[in-house]
């Protein structure tokens, strides 16, 4: 069985080193590469490879913000149908708003404590890499 891609959009190393512990916890077979802006997010996804499984944006990103790199994903055919997950400390009504409009999968506030931190992404990882069926083309 292949593993499950993942790629992890994140700008800080805690939150990286964070999120990281908990998606490894969260299954066996799991393959993440790390972006730290939004350029090179979309460099990377636009780039012809292989796409991964889930998408992990944080919505405060230098050179390309998470929302501007979520609209591109949803305007591009061959990204389109790609599980996108907000993952941000903003709790902001209108940041969650938006990004549910432009079709984001998830908006998931990133917890400030540690325990409670890898929680969250241990079940963001289980579920969109293990529960959910994604559509196949």
């Amino acid at each position: 069985m292949n593993p499950c891609r993942v790629l992890l959009i994140e700008d800080t190393r805690d939150d990286e080193s964070l999120t990281l512990r908990g998606l490894k916890s969260a299954g066996d077979a799991i393959d993440i590469s790390v972006v730290r802006d939004g350029a090179a997010a979309l460099e990377q996804l636009q780039g012809g490879g292989p796409l991964p499984e889930l998408v992990i944006v944080d919505l405060k990103l230098p050179k390309v913000d998470g929302a501007e790199v979520l609209r591109r994903i949803r305007e591009d055919p061959r990204l389109g149908k790609l599980c996108v997950v907000v993952f941000t400390s903003s709790s902001e009504p209108r940041d969650v708003a938006r990004c549910y409009a432009m079709g984001c999968n998830s908006y998931v506030i990133k917890p400030v404590a540690y325990e409670s931190y890898i929680d969250a992404v241990r079940q963001i990882g289980r579920y969109w890499l293990h529960l959910n069926m994604p559509p196949r083309d």
